[in-house]
């Protein structure tokens, strides 16, 4: 499959730009897996071939991500919002005291009304007053010792914020969305007891979430949850617990044999990520006259870079006119505006490149 410039300069909030080598296999599995001889949307979820392809994936995240032996991988379906939901039905329903949530951005946002229906949810900070535009110091945040969990958002996708540290307390279970940072750098995952990531920013198309656990988060989960919302009943079933999205586990494992293979891993990926949103930061740095960032420098997201020009105007001419160029998904999200560029793992440095050229020459022209 040639190299196509609409995929290359895909710089959407999601879902986000796939790896040229995973397309190419992607458009040859449509029409036959190699080893199967089968279309990859007729094959059986309940074949062998699909059952090694979910035991690779998971040694292939436990690899990747140096998780020890009492974790479990999950690829299940509902996105994140599902787990807004699922996660406090397992750990927080009949507490009496309230679990820590970090309200940090539009996501963050978003899981608290869904927890809120289950059980007593405390603040533990939120950057509501500011605007959204910076994440608390170690200073600023009071957690509970006796909280049944923390729950917070690593990367917050709208507003281009991304913590940089892990938090928390060590003897209180850390939960955290990393939808739009899974796998784009090392950490220390063994410290949290449960990440959950839906695949359509770094590691795949949309409609199954990834979510990695720690068997001791489950020991007193209720025995009322319903199957399909029960950790416990997806581990015994392997992620097959009913028809799972097929194809989008197989999109998935041949990003992680990607990551794997060609980039050599989460560190190597990490440089990529790196470079590339240094590059952006520098042209907005370099021309704060005209391009304003929106994030606290200390917190800026290296996938999400969120900015705005001098007035909403200027900002609808700058997206028709990268559109025009060839640029794709440069629209800030609904709920702020201005212009967001996603730099996710599939993203070349080269079409960064490209972007600032034509910041440079857009703010030319509109000076």
């Amino acid at each position: 499959m040639p190299n196509n410039p609409l995929n290359s300069l895909n710089f959407s909030g999601g879902p986000g730009v796939l790896p040229e080598s995973v397309l190419q296999q992607v458009q040859e599995a449509i029409r036959a897996v190699p080893e199967v001889g089968l279309s990859i949307l007729g094959i059986s979820h309940r074949s062998d071939w699909f059952a090694a392809v979910v035991a690779e994936l998971e040694a292939n995240i436990r690899s990747l991500m140096n998780l020890p032996a009492d974790y479990h991988v999950l690829f299940l379906q509902g996105g994140a919002t599902q787990q807004f939901s699922m996660l406090p039905m397992t750990l927080l329903a009949g507490q009496a005291t309230p679990a820590d949530y970090l309200h940090t951005g539009y996501w963050s946002g978003k899981a608290l009304p869904e927890a809120r229906r289950v059980g007593p949810v405390r603040i533990a900070w939120s950057g509501q007053p500011g605007g959204f535009r910076h994440l608390p110091d170690d200073a600023e945040l009071d957690f509970q010792a006796d909280a049944p969990y923390l729950h917070y958002v690593s990367n917050e996708t709208v507003e281009g914020l991304q913590f940089h540290r892990v938090l928390g307390r060590d003897d209180v279970p850390r939960i955290c969305d990393m939808s739009s940072d899974f796998l784009s750098a090392p950490g220390d995952f063994e410290r949290f007891s449960l990440i959950y990531a839906h695949a359509q920013k770094n590691i795949g198309p949309a409609g199954v979430t990834v979510v990695v656990v720690k068997d001791a988060l489950l020991k007193d989960a209720p025995d009322t949850l319903p199957g399909f919302l029960d950790y416990r009943a997806q581990i015994a079933a392997h992620s097959i617990y009913n028809t799972p999205p097929v194809f989008a586990i197989y999109v998935v494992l041949l990003v992680s044999r990607w990551l794997r293979d060609e980039i050599g891993g989460l560190a190597a990926m990490d440089q990529r990520n790196t470079e590339k949103s240094r590059l952006l930061y520098q042209a907005l740095d370099d021309n704060n006259d005209f391009y304003l960032g929106r994030a606290a420098g200390k917190d800026r997201s290296k996938m999400n870079v969120a900015f705005n020009l001098p007035n909403p105007e200027l900002e609808q001419e700058f997206i028709a006119a990268a559109l025009a160029a060839g640029f794709s998904g440069l629209a800030g999200h609904r709920s702020i505006g201005g212009i967001r560029a996603s730099l996710y793992n599939g993203l070349q440095l080269a079409a960064v490149e490209k972007l600032v050229d034509f910041m440079d020459q857009f703010k030319s022209r509109n000076r």
